[in-house]
């Protein structure tokens, strides 16, 4: 796995080895990455892992102003989502939430699902597409264009290529940890401005009642 700088201070905070190869470094194994972090953000006790789970659908909800946000999303067993053509209907289950973070990738058989799902709804324009690969240009766009694209939904890594058209990236990874850590920061900052104005609209409903 190929990291560029200065996305390994990630690594060493996990403390992942890798070689150093001056403006990147290279970790020997993948999976050591993917399992390490796996390991970690499970032992959190607030984090749970749906397995075999894919999001085949967002909950969206419409403002006192007639705006709309993302409220969650809808999920399934992923071979269901994959076949509803070839077998009968199973209801899915549905999550509220009041902020979402979407790392999809870019298009795929699951890929983008999330900014597709937004334009055919109309709140997001057409979908343009990734560009062809460039991968000094695409990491960069790709953090620096980490951001909550409509009220309520975060994205993060390749599927902002989708909705910019921004160019692929390639096999490379240092955006993607970048880009998830800025989402994170986000996310962070759209719950405590969702939270604030719970809190005042509770405050006004206490002042008429």
């Amino acid at each position: 796995m190929v990291v560029r700088k200065p996305a390994h201070k990630m690594l060493d905070e996990i403390k992942v080895p890798y070689e150093d190869e001056g403006d990147y470094v290279v970790v020997k194994h993948a999976a050591l990455v993917t399992s390490t972090l796996l390991s970690l953000v499970l032992a959190a006790p607030n984090v749970k892992l749906f397995n075999a789970t894919a999001v085949e659908d967002l909950i969206i909800k419409e403002e006192q102003d007639g705006s709309k946000r993302v409220g969650g999303v809808v999920t399934n067993w992923t071979l269901v989502t994959l076949h509803h053509d070839t077998q009968s209907c199973m209801d899915p289950n549905v999550i509220e939430s009041k902020v979402i973070v979407s790392s999809c990738g870019h298009d795929g058989p699951m890929g983008a699902h999330s900014v597709k799902r937004l334009a055919s709804l109309g709140m997001l324009p057409a979908i343009p597409g990734m560009g062809a690969l460039d991968m000094n240009s695409a990491e960069n766009k790709i953090v620096n264009n980490t951001r909550e694209v409509v009220p309520g939904i975060v994205l993060a890594g390749m599927e902002l290529s989708e909705v910019d058209g921004s160019p692929r990236m390639g096999p490379t990874f240092g955006a993607m940890f970048i880009s998830g850590m800025k989402a994170a920061h986000i996310a962070l900052a759209s719950l405590k401005k969702v939270k604030a104005a719970e809190i005042a609209s509770m405050e006004k409903m206490a002042e008429t009642a």
